[in-house]
């Protein structure tokens, strides 16, 4: 049994035992990021909806569900009506799982018309200052070790990335590291090690080159402090209607439902 199959079958066994319909499911991650080695874990996250009456209530419900299934396979989903929410304020780890090159299951309507609001509900602002907040406790990861460990870099490089993406187009950043990299106007030198760094992480490496470690430190402090004078400048965006989120939702409920 392939991997995905493997995914597909937990995935629809959530559904009966919690019952639920998933309406998205995607891989998250290394996988996502196009950065997974032959030994890399399986990060599938997902967005279900419960039966209407569920909704009905005065009562605060649990919006997740979590399935640790292995050391190799992570299964995380959370309700749509919590990821409806964190669209509406431009929640960019969403904004990724819809970008995501591997989709488990797409059964519905409801992420196709997510996507089509997504340049709509998506705040530069919002998006910058996040991404800039994790490229900063990344690089206190790299300043923290005493090698040069490839994930943690590459974990640094990718935030500072999305931000210049951002900045530069006004939209949310694609999920594949290469793209990100090739749009990158970078000194050679920095570019060449980076790219070393992508081929060892595929390759299964831990630790990079030493050597190269004072280049790549100083490239992320000299850029995140720039982002940090950027970061306040980009644009904030126009949020939807509420209205057409409420619809949104109800329609998804009805289209799931309304099946059974």
């Amino acid at each position: 049994m392939s991997e995905s199959t493997n995914i597909r079958e937990k995935l629809l066994r959530i559904e009966r035992e919690e019952q639920v319909r998933i309406v998205y499911a995607c891989e998250a991650g290394s996988r996502m990021w196009g950065l997974a080695s032959q030994n890399s874990d399986y990060d599938v996250r997902f967005v279900y909806v419960r039966p209407t009456d569920w909704y009905l209530s005065i009562f605060d419900k649990p919006d997740v569900i979590e399935r640790p299934v292995s050391k190799q396979l992570d299964i995380h989903g959370w309700d749509l009506k919590k990821a409806l929410n964190l669209f509406r304020k431009s929640n960019p780890p969403l904004f990724e799982w819809l970008l995501s090159p591997v989709i488990y299951m797409e059964p519905y309507t409801v992420m196709p018309r997510i996507r089509e609001l997504a340049p709509r509900a998506f705040s530069p602002r919002s998006g910058v200052f996040h991404y800039l907040h994790m490229a900063k406790r990344n690089f206190r990861d790299c300043l923290r070790s005493d090698k040069l460990h490839i994930k943690t870099y590459i974990n640094a490089f990718r935030p500072i990335f999305a931000c210049r993406w951002t900045l530069e187009t006004g939209g949310p950043p694609p999920v594949d590291f290469g793209t990100l990299l090739e749009a990158l106007e970078a000194e050679p030198a920095v570019k060449r090690e980076i790219e070393t760094l992508v081929f060892r992480k595929k390759a299964g490496d831990t630790y990079g080159p030493e050597p190269a470690r004072k280049i790549l430190a100083d490239y992320l402090e000299r850029h995140i402090t720039e982002l940090e004078s950027a970061a306040g400048q980009a644009p904030a965006g126009d949020s939807l209607p509420d209205d057409e989120w409420d619809a949104l939702f109800r329609d998804a409920l009805r289209e799931v439902w309304g099946r059974e």
